[in-house]
């Protein structure tokens, strides 16, 4: 009977576990909060390269790529975690763990903070003065925050956005109409035209028979 409340204390193992849950359960809610920004981010830049506004849609797309890190980082932590917690041996491994799970929290308020920036997002497409401060606020935030496989990536997408917005510029000029032919055939013209026009002929032709002959010089 007495070792019954010692039995179910919960143990340091137990509470590391019970927060890498926590957690787990905090990134998958943002994953799909997160794909609906990134998914507005993609438009905007497509947008703004319509505009001719390059470094614009760079930004957008820079920042839906540390967005996009932030997440895979947190789930490759998790996991890391989750194999550390399994361990027989979770006394030696603790001290690990712990730190691993306080890094995880900071990174998750970090990921909370970007998805309530969706309509901070829409400042791109502004000119206002509010707009640029936003851009210079983004700007230094992401300055060494991105690996440079991060920075090929970006420029890697937005190389091809440029080619989805340029096939589309193309594909709605329309096409110029055929320039009329100047002489149209009898059997294309209007029928009361074309009597007219043989009258007219025919009264000049006999005018012209009319005329005296003129005189041949010597």
């Amino acid at each position: 009977m007495g070792n019954t409340t010692s039995s179910h204390k919960i143990s340091a193992q137990d509470r590391a576990i019970l927060e890498m849950k926590n957690q787990r359960d905090k990134l998958h809610q943002y994953q799909k909060r997160i794909t609906k920004l990134t998914d507005r981010e993609t438009a905007i830049a497509k947008e703004c390269l319509t505009r001719g506004q390059k470094s614009k849609a760079l930004l957008a797309l820079r920042r839906k790529k540390y967005q996009e890190s932030l997440l895979a980082k947190t789930d490759l932590q998790l996991e890391q975690l989750q194999q550390l917690t399994s361990d027989v041996e979770f006394a030696t491994v603790q001290k690990d763990v712990l730190f691993g799970l306080q890094q995880g929290t900071l990174v998750l308020n970090q990921i909370h903070a970007e998805i309530g920036g969706i309509h901070r997002v829409e400042k791109l497409l502004e000119e206002s003065a509010e707009a640029r401060a936003y851009e210079r606020e983004i700007s230094e935030m992401l300055g060494g925050k991105m690996s440079n496989a991060d920075e090929d990536d970006v420029e890697d997408e937005l190389e091809q956005l440029q080619k989805e917005v340029s096939e589309l510029k193309e594909s709605e000029v329309p096409s110029l109409p055929n320039a009329p032919n100047a002489k149209l055939k009898e059997s294309d013209a209007d029928p009361e035209s074309v009597i007219a026009q043989r009258k007219a002929r025919a009264r000049a032709r006999a005018e012209a028979s009319r005329r005296p002959a003129e005189p041949i010089a010597a």
